[in-house]
């Protein structure tokens, strides 16, 4: 079909910007006018900007590193200390950069992008700047004993590279060279090693793919004594070749294509399985030594494997022994596994499994876990906790570190986790999230949010801005976990795959009928939100069910499925979604694709649709031309296009907060009467 409005895929097209200015200035008053903004507004503020929330950090050697944004450091203090002084109340810490220094300094719109330091003395690193919150993001080597960027050093310009350490003088690098080096899906298509005093162009080619692949990338795998260089091509977002580097050589690892590398333990290689091999079944997690693997005779062992109900979020390697992080009918669970040698220290016999004593109705996230210590940090909260940070020593005894003050009275609320039935059959948990003295009569304003793709898993946490702005003002706050996310595992996402994508809605479609049955809320006072692959669910949703809903949030969404592959990254999504110039998958995908399904003729919601100018990830253009569409067609839709922030759609707390405001106030104003 024609497309008018392609050119509003035009991320600096004059034009473009023009029209995004008109639609700002038309849906931003109907929005900050609501009673409720400015409240909503310094409430968010006050989040983000609290100095009291728990810095997190990350650990390198004798020291704990921390990216800290408040009022008065907006894009951000580096900073780090040592675990002795961050056991204090006010630890001292040092600067090691000053982003918003940096940023007048050298006059750019500069956001913290990441760091890659190398180890074991991690003093030299990598440090990515992004401008405005863009993936793309300027390399520049840094120099951790003076704290200064390294006069000389190993730099690269505004694009999505991707670098890695092989020693002090050697890094690989993958970036964009020019025709063929950079895939369709706008990352590296080539690895060089690049040795210091080299240019770039003298650098030594190491592996290039061609561009159709999604991207190739390097990764070094360690444990206390082997190190093994791994290049990765991914051939799908889902899919890639994996070797292992010694000198010149490349040697592809015999495993499978749709299996993950999980960790290195005693030169162990250990394999996430994404799908049955061999005599082992999907999910489970296997091992066998890695030179045995390189020598091609390799015997794999089962190291766990989860059942119906479980899944593995995390796994990580310690000096002694190994982490899993598990989910049990999305509940928490860590456990250490500890290997009992035979006799002669040759082979594992089995593994001694120990419980981390933690409440098991909240979330829990593993932190500064290595393969040089036996401590390491977890992070547990809840919907109604405050996030706690806890210190875990080699005995498995906890102590908290930090813990959130509560930014609302919890008291007042209760969780309920639910099952709704899809339809086929299959039972689909959700949770609640509602004040204790609820009338069940309909008519509660109710926020449903999820997610459903690249098995990606979502537990409860606490939100202080769910809290302030919405559970505090009358609201209802539900979690779904629909098929296409990782709640189950590998067979709860690859369920939602394809052309299987259609039982996600069904799934979310479900829920929100579930809700409506229940008597918790009813059509006019249920709103559902959702951001990224989230944007394109509630986009799905609106124009499947458009009766079902009376509010409908789609941030950074995509929208246009059958140019979804032609936009920035959209290419390496097609493992997820499918191609669709393929006909017999267009024909699918279509049925589904918001912006292809809908109509003048249908009433709608009143929809906002938010984006960022600076997303290079979503493009900006799905949003745009949505609500073009719609706005031709004659329906009343809102808009908001902040002109930075990336796919986060704000880069700093004034944006994230304004954000906030902005949705809160929408759904006060949509759904509570």
């Amino acid at each position: 079909m024609a497309d008018d409005y392609v050119w509003l895929e035009e991320v600096e097209g004059a034009a473009a910007l023009s029209w995004v200015e008109q639609q700002n200035a038309r849906s931003l008053p109907q929005i900050m006018s609501h009673p409720a903004y400015a409240q909503l507004y310094q409430n968010a503020l006050e989040v983000h900007n609290n100095t009291a929330r728990i810095a997190e950090v990350s650990r390198r050697g004798e020291y704990l590193y921390n990216l800290w944004r408040d009022a008065s450091h907006v894009r951000g203090l580096y900073r780090r200390t040592t675990l002795e002084e961050y056991r204090n109340n006010q630890p001292a810490w040092e600067t090691v950069l000053d982003l918003d220094q940096l940023a007048a300094d050298e006059g750019k719109n500069w956001t913290w992008g990441g760091i890659n330091c190398l180890a074991p003395d991690y003093q030299r690193c990598l440090l990515s700047l992004s401008i405005a919150g863009s993936d793309a993001a300027v390399v520049r080597e840094f120099d951790l004993t003076s704290n200064t960027f390294v006069e000389n050093g190993f730099e690269l310009p505004e694009t999505k590279s991707r670098v890695n350490w092989l020693d002090a003088n050697t890094i690989i690098v993958g970036t964009d060279l020019g025709p063929g080096s950079m895939t369709d899906s706008g990352y590296p298509a080539q690895l060089r090693v690049w040795q210091r005093g080299q240019t770039l162009a003298q650098s030594s080619p190491l592996h290039a793919a061609p561009v159709n692949v999604v991207s190739v990338s390097s990764q070094i795998l360690r444990d206390s004594q082997n190190t093994y260089p791994i290049i990765h091509e991914g051939l799908t977002f889902y899919t890639s070749d994996r070797y292992v580097m010694t000198g010149d050589e490349l040697t592809l690892l015999p495993i499978p294509q749709d299996s993950v590398i999980a960790g290195l333990y005693n030169n162990q290689l250990f394999v996430e399985l994404k799908s049955d091999w061999q005599s082992f079944k999907q999910g489970a997690i296997v091992h066998a030594p890695m030179p045995d693997i390189l020598a091609g005779n390799a015997d794999f062992t089962v190291f766990v494997q989860p059942d119906e109900r479980s899944a593995i979020v995390d796994f990580n390697v310690t000096r002694s022994g190994i982490l899993v992080n598990w989910l049990e009918n999305v509940r928490g669970r860590l456990e250490r596994y500890t290997p009992v040698w035979s006799a002669d220290q040759t082979r594992i016999n089995s593994w001694q499994r120990e419980t981390v004593a933690l409440d098991p109705d909240g979330s829990i996230a593993i932190q500064n876990a290595s393969f040089e210590h036996d401590d390491f940090f977890v992070t547990y909260n809840s919907f109604l906790q405050p996030s706690t940070l806890y210190h875990v020593n080699e005995t498995l005894q906890i102590s908290a570190l930090k813990t959130m003050p509560a930014m609302f009275d919890a008291s007042k609320f209760v969780t309920h986790q639910y099952m709704a039935t899809s339809a086929d059959g299959t039972q689909i948990p959700y949770f609640v999230v509602i004040a204790r003295d609820a009338v069940l009569d309909g008519r509660n304003p109710t926020q449903l949010w999820a997610y459903g793709g690249f098995e990606i898993s979502y537990q409860p946490s606490y939100s202080a801005i769910i809290g302030r702005n919405w559970l505090e003002q009358g609201g209802v706050y539900v979690l779904a976990n629909i098929r296409g996310g990782g709640e189950f595992g590998p067979r709860w996402h690859q369920a939602g795959l394809l052309k299987n994508r259609h039982k996600v809605y069904e799934d979310f479609e479900a829920v929100a009928e579930d809700l409506i049955a229940r008597n918790i809320t009813s059509p006019r006072h249920l709103g559902i939100r959702g951001g990224s692959n989230g944007g394109l669910l509630v986009g799905a949703a609106v124009t499947r069910r458009p009766e079902l809903y009376n509010a409908v949030i789609s941030q950074v969404p995509l929208l246009d499925m059958q140019r979804y592959s032609k936009l920035l990254a959209g290419a390496s999504w097609m493992g997820e979604y499918g191609d669709p110039d393929q006909e017999d998958m267009w024909a699918y995908i279509r049925s589904y694709s918001p912006y292809h399904n809908v109509h003048a003729d249908v009433s709608y919601p009143k929809i906002f649709f938010t984006t960022s100018t600076r997303d290079d990830r979503v493009h900006p253009g799905h949003a745009r031309k949505m609500v073009a569409k719609m706005l031709d067609q004659g329906h009343d839709v809102l808009y908001f296009e902040n002109t930075e922030g990336g796919h986060a759609g704000a880069a700093n707390n004034a944006q994230r907060a304004q954000l906030d405001a902005l949705i809160y106030a929408y759904f006060l104003e949509r759904l509570k009467e």
